[in-house]
């Protein structure tokens, strides 16, 4: 591993696990004569065991009560291990830094660490497995779905949850005052103060307002406008359009959210819009729950939700996938490993987890009744809309990406704090080139 790469890994040691195979026994006694009609079914996995570590996350959840069935169907015994994310993405840096072949396939988040992981080799390119089987049919999952999973070209993981950026609104305030659902950026100022009252506890506006936390919702409004945080090897967030979007984002911020808006990330900022105190917010569609559990929000039948809206470039929202299933490079399991991989993205467990609630990235379910049906109506075709034109990152894909969005988030805090927003823009931009020339060629 070379030298640049090893500053992002914490340190620890971790004992390798052990893999046991069971052996078939053949017998001495002469076979007993079978009926030919019905042959048993084929088990080319029989007696592997595969080690799967998922994030305590519903997805992992809802496939846990179908491994009995993948059990059955492949032979294999499936040992399914949690964890909370940071202890995630810690255990499995410690494992395979120390180069174990456990776990054979695991949960992970392309875009926070999926560069880093394939980088130092611990990722199993999946390009060659994908083509095996034409019902697998890899050309059903979104474009942007898998963008967010290649590096360098690469197929580093399958993806297994989407999201997209989106707004929420309340329809009743929109519909007592005669406003309609905004659909451009100028749209949404304009009725973000029309509605801004704080004297009665109603604020116009909230969004995740903490340094690291608000760069992946700040990138909708970047790419709206007509820019990225990158192009090519070049740093871009001094530009006229990234500086606009900023200026926008944390005027929002700065003019019409409540107390505390800098100490947000999404619990509070969809917390505080569930208490009803707030007209508009943008985050993500996957925390919907958030907002229209009835236990959780008193506004649950008032909530709205429309296409992100457009800058000068249209309605460009991030389009993510925030979860994939990956292979450790290191496995002795790979085909086996596969197999899982396969068989927890297809068409038919996708449908199954997507009817829970879990967004997939097939447009075929998209398309059926039953793998929309765990979604409010109105929002569905926000999603579907959402993807057609959408972004496949949601921050700077980069090794050092937490440096990296410390960097961005800077500069609206700056402007969310009544500082000079180009002038940060100017000495982020070049803190961020740095990052990029340090990790160019690694």
């Amino acid at each position: 591993m070379n030298q640049q790469l090893k500053k992002w890994l914490p340190t620890g040691i971790v004992a390798v696990m052990g893999m046991s195979l069971l052996a078939g026994c053949g017998s001495t006694t002469p076979a007993p004569v079978t009926d030919a009609s019905k042959p048993a079914a084929a088990k080319p996995f029989e007696g592997k065991k595969l080690t799967v570590v998922t994030a305590n996350h519903p997805w992992g959840e809802a496939i846990k009560p179908l491994i009995p069935e993948f059990e059955a169907q492949s032979g294999m015994k499936v040992e399914l291990q949690s964890f909370f994310e940071d202890q995630l993405t810690q255990k499995l840096t410690v494992q395979f830094t120390s180069n174990s072949a456990t776990p054979d396939v695991f949960m992970y988040r392309p875009l926070q660490e999926g560069k880093l992981f394939y980088k130092n080799g611990w990722v199993q390119a999946l390009d060659e497995f994908t083509s095996k089987d034409a019902n697998y049919d890899f050309g059903d999952f979104t474009k942007s779905s898998i963008g967010s999973t290649t590096v360098d070209g690469k197929l580093a993981g399958i993806p297994i949850i989407t999201e997209q950026e989106i707004l929420y609104y309340r329809k009743d305030l929109l519909q007592k005052a005669n406003i309609a659902v905004p659909k451009t950026i100028d749209e949404l100022i304009a009725a973000v103060k029309k509605l801004h009252d704080p004297k009665a506890e109603m604020y116009g506006f909230v969004a995740r307002g903490q340094r690291s936390p608000l760069v992946t919702q700040v990138s909708s409004f970047l790419y709206s406008e007509g820019g990225d945080f990158t192009k090519g090897d070049k740093a871009t967030i001094n530009s006229p359009e990234a500086i606009k979007a900023f200026t926008t984002y944390s005027s929002l911020l700065k003019d019409y959210a409540p107390p505390g808006v800098l100490n947000m990330s999404w619990p509070q900022a969809l917390g505080i819009f569930a208490q009803g105190k707030v007209a508009f917010i943008t985050d993500a569609n996957s925390l919907y729950k958030n907002v229209t559990d009835p236990e959780k929000s008193t506004v649950s039948d008032k909530v709205g939700y429309a296409l992100f809206p457009g800058g000068a470039a249209g309605s460009k929202p991030y389009n993510i996938t925030s979860w994939g299933l990956a292979m450790n490079a290191k496995t002795a399991n790979k085909d086996a490993s596969w197999e899982f991989i396969k068989w927890a993205s297809s068409k038919d467990v996708v449908l199954k987890t997507q009817k829970l609630g879990n967004p997939g990235a097939r447009t075929s379910v998209w398309e059926k009744p039953d793998g929309v049906s765990g979604f409010p109506a109105e929002m569905v075709q926000v999603i579907k809309d959402s993807a057609k034109g959408g972004i496949d990152h949601d921050r700077p894909v980069l090794i050092g990406v937490g440096e990296a969005r410390d960097v961005v988030g800077g500069v609206v805090l700056q402007g969310i704090t009544g500082g000079d927003i180009k002038a940060a823009a100017d000495k982020a931009n070049e803190e961020l080139q740095a990052i990029m020339d340090k990790e160019k060629g690694k």
